[in-house]
C-alpha cells in the first residue's frame, strides 16, 4: 500500500471518530444545560468547548458565548477544524482519493453523513443541533460495520489505528475536564450538579448501562475513572483503545515489515497503564496523568505518521 493512501484511510478513521464525537458530546450537552439551573449559566457549554479543544478557536471567532452560538461553532463552522462539518468534509475528502480501498458500504456511510450534514447546514436553534446528532450517529454507527465486515488488511488496520488514537485522545479529555474544569466554584462534590455531570459524561460514551452492570454500588466518581481508563471491555476506555493500538501495529507490521519507533512507543505506554494503580494514580494527580496520556497520545500519532511515512 502506498504511504499516501495509508495516511488517508488513518485520517478517515481519526476523522469520522471525532465527528461522532462531537456529536455525541452536542447531545449530552444540550440535556445537560436542559436541566434545573445549578451552576454558572452557559458552563455545560463552555466546558464542551474545552473538551474538543476548541476554546481557543471559538474565542477567535468572535461569537458570543451563548449555547446556540457554541453549539453552531461545534457542528457546523468551517472556521473550527474539528466541527462535525469540518471532519466529514475531510473524511469524505479523503474517501474519495481511496475509493477503490473501502467497501461500498463504509463509502455510502460516509457520504450519506457529508450529504445530510449540507441539508441541515441552515439547521438552527437546539432542536435542529439535537437531529443532527442522531443523523452523524446512525452514519457514524454504519460505519463502524461496514468495518467490521471488511477484509482484514491493510485499509481495515489503518482505519481502525486512527480510531483508536482519536477515541483515546476523547476520552482523555472528557475525563480531565470533568475532573479538573468542569464542576462550578462553590458547587459540592457529590452534589446534583456532580452527579447529573458524571451522569452526562457516561452517556457521551455510551456507557451508563456498562456501569451498572459492573458497579452496582452506583454513581462515584473513582469508578467511573476505573471504567473509562482501566477496563479493557469498555471499548472507549483508554486500556481498550491503547491495546488497540498495539494490536492494529502489529498486523501492520506483520504485513509490512515495518515497525519501528511507533510500535516501542505504543508497547511502553500499555505497559505503563497495565503498572499504575488507580491509588497510585489519584495520588499522584489525576489532571497531571491525563494531560501526560494526551501529549503522548499526541507523540504516537507524529510517530505513527513518521514510520509509515505519510505525515
Amino acid at each position: 500500500m502506498l504511504s499516501r493512501t495509508a495516511g488517508l484511510l488513518y485520517w478517515i478513521g481519526r476523522y469520522v471518530e471525532r465527528a461522532d464525537f462531537t456529536a455525541r458530546l452536542i447531545e449530552a450537552t444540550i440535556r445537560l444545560d436542559a436541566l434545573p439551573a445549578r451552576g454558572a449559566e452557559g458552563e455545560a457549554w463552555l466546558s464542551a468547548l474545552a473538551v474538543a479543544a476548541s476554546t481557543g478557536s471559538f474565542e477567535k471567532s468572535g461569537e458570543p458565548e451563548t449555547p446556540a452560538a457554541i453549539g453552531r461553532f461545534l457542528a457546523l463552522s468551517a472556521a473550527n477544524p474539528s466541527s462535525i462539518r469540518s471532519c466529514l468534509d475531510a473524511a469524505r475528502s479523503n474517501a474519495r482519493a481511496v475509493r477503490t480501498a473501502l467497501t461500498r458500504e463504509a463509502w455510502e456511510s460516509i457520504n450519506r453523513s457529508w450529504l445530510d450534514l449540507r441539508k441541515r447546514s441552515g439547521a438552527a436553534g437546539i432542536q435542529g443541533l439535537l437531529a443532527l446528532a442522531d443523523s452523524v450517529k446512525a452514519e457514524s454507527r454504519g460505519f463502524e460495520g461496514a468495518l467490521h465486515r471488511m477484509l482484514r488488511n491493510e485499509a481495515h488496520w489503518f482505519l481502525r489505528l486512527g480510531a483508536a488514537i482519536e477515541r483515546a485522545d476523547n476520552t482523555a479529555r472528557l475525563l480531565d475536564v470533568k475532573y479538573h474544569l468542569l464542576l462550578p466554584k462553590g458547587a459540592r462534590v457529590g452534589g446534583p450538579l456532580d452527579r447529573d455531570q458524571w451522569t452526562t459524561i457516561l452517556q457521551v460514551v455510551s456507557a451508563v448501562t456498562a456501569y451498572r452492570w459492573i458497579y452496582p454500588e452506583g454513581l462515584k466518581p473513582w469508578l467511573i475513572a476505573d471504567l473509562l481508563i482501566w477496563r479493557r471491555e469498555m471499548p472507549r476506555s483508554l486500556a481498550a483503545c491503547v491495546s488497540e493500538v498495539v494490536e492494529m501495529l502489529t498486523e501492520i507490521g506483520g504485513v509490512t515489515g515495518r515497525q519501528g519507533e511507533a510500535d516501542r512507543q505504543a508497547r511502553i505506554r500499555q505497559a505503563e497503564l497495565l503498572r499504575v494503580s488507580g491509588q497510585e494514580l489519584f495520588q499522584a494527580g489525576l489532571h497531571e496523568f491525563l494531560a501526560d496520556f494526551i501529549t503522548e497520545n499526541a507523540t504516537m500519532d507524529r510517530a505513527i505518521a513518521t514510520q509509515f511515512r505519510f505525515g
